[in-house]
């Protein structure tokens, strides 16, 4: 079966699924990606694999909105069946779904679409005629099953490599929790409601790992003492995350909005319990409160100072929810991620 996906840039955790499924017996895989990186990325550049390749064109930002215009597009009657993920806003996206893709089978793939009504209901018209959707996660399924009623859906989140996550021992308990958030340090990932929550607490640390953006502001009006407990590490690429992971005994994430959000599987990985806002689309897929973590309602200050107490004051449940994460992670692996796929893939192929 010959399959063909279009994707935006290489994201290293699509990457890992696509590298299990080119591996994955009877599936010829082609990859396209409108560019090698967009100006946000924090992705840094890695070799291409044989299946990969990068389209030639251009991209351009437009207020929130990153568009693509490509040319020298792939002839599609050399495949089984076409993939298109996340590139309702791409010129070139819109035009393989609205005239190229019709007739043919091909299956949309993305997360929630959160775009304004309008203009959400505008981009999203031709999923109507896929002949599938393959949703990022148990929160985007229901809201794509709630539109097309008539259009099958599938439920394939994001399965990276959780490997050396797994591999690295976990952090040494001492009494005093180490609280990671790992992600952009901006409002929308919640970080000045974890430093809010944080400076309540009369115990722990709290290390922050990612692209310093807003969080000198956000550090601000702390008070040296609260400031003395909290360690920025800055950006860090993919593969020196696991040790950072391992530095922390609880993994925060307080999105106010995310349609996914990889790092909740990464945590897993590193066998920690989650505390992550209910508009983190992973944490509907990922967390089984009270047996591996909690989930508390987004831009509630009190809900996460409360979890983050809760840890604190019952440091067994460290211990016990970080087991149940590592158990869970045996589900997320990018080989299990290339069977729902491939299942998918020959449904769509047969009907």
């Amino acid at each position: 079966m010959k399959v063909a996906f279009f994707s935006v840039v290489p994201s290293p955790y699509q990457r890992d699924m696509f590298r299990a499924l080119a591996q994955t017996p009877g599936i010829e895989l082609s990859v396209f990606y409108f560019e090698a990186g967009v100006p946000e990325s924090p992705w840094p550049k890695a070799p291409l694999e044989p299946y990969e390749q990068i389209l030639p064109g251009r991209g351009f930002s437009l207020g929130r909105a990153r568009l693509q215009v490509n040319w020298s597009l792939p002839d599609l009657r050399e495949f089984d069946v076409v993939v298109c993920n996340t590139m309702l806003t791409s010129p070139t996206g819109q035009w393989l779904m609205r005239f190229a893709l019709p007739g043919r089978p091909w299956l949309f793939w993305g997360e929630k679409i959160t775009a304004p009504r309008g203009w959400r209901d505008r981009l999203s018209a031709p999923l109507g005629r896929a002949a599938g959707i393959a949703a990022i996660g148990t929160v985007a399924e229901r809201d794509y099953r709630a539109r097309f009623p008539r259009t099958r859906l599938f439920n394939i989140p994001y399965h990276c490599d959780l490997d050396v996550f797994l591999a690295t021992p976990r952090h040494t308990f001492d009494g005093t929790p180490v609280f990671l958030l790992c992600g952009q340090m901006i409002a929308r990932k919640g970080v000045d409601l974890v430093i809010a929550a944080f400076a309540r607490l009369n115990a722990g640390r709290l290390l922050l790992v990612g692209r310093e953006a807003e969080l000198p502001a956000m550090l601000a009006p702390l008070s040296a003492e609260v400031r003395a407990r909290i360690t920025y590490a800055g950006f860090q690429p993919p593969e020196e995350l696991p040790r950072f992971f391992a530095q922390a005994d609880v993994f925060v994430l307080p999105s106010r909005y995310d349609g996914w959000g990889v790092v909740v599987n990464q945590a897993l990985g590193a066998g920690l319990p989650v505390l992550c806002s209910d508009m983190v689309g992973a944490s509907h897929d990922l967390i089984d409160p009270e047996v591996n973590g909690l989930r508390f309602p987004a831009g509630d200050v009190d809900a996460l100072a409360a979890a983050m107490q809760r840890l604190v004051a019952e440091p067994a449940l460290i211990s016990q929810w970080g087991d149940a994460s590592r158990q869970r992670a045996a589900d997320w692996t990018p080989a299990k991620g290339a069977a729902k796929w491939l299942r998918a893939l020959e449904t769509v192929v047969a009907s």
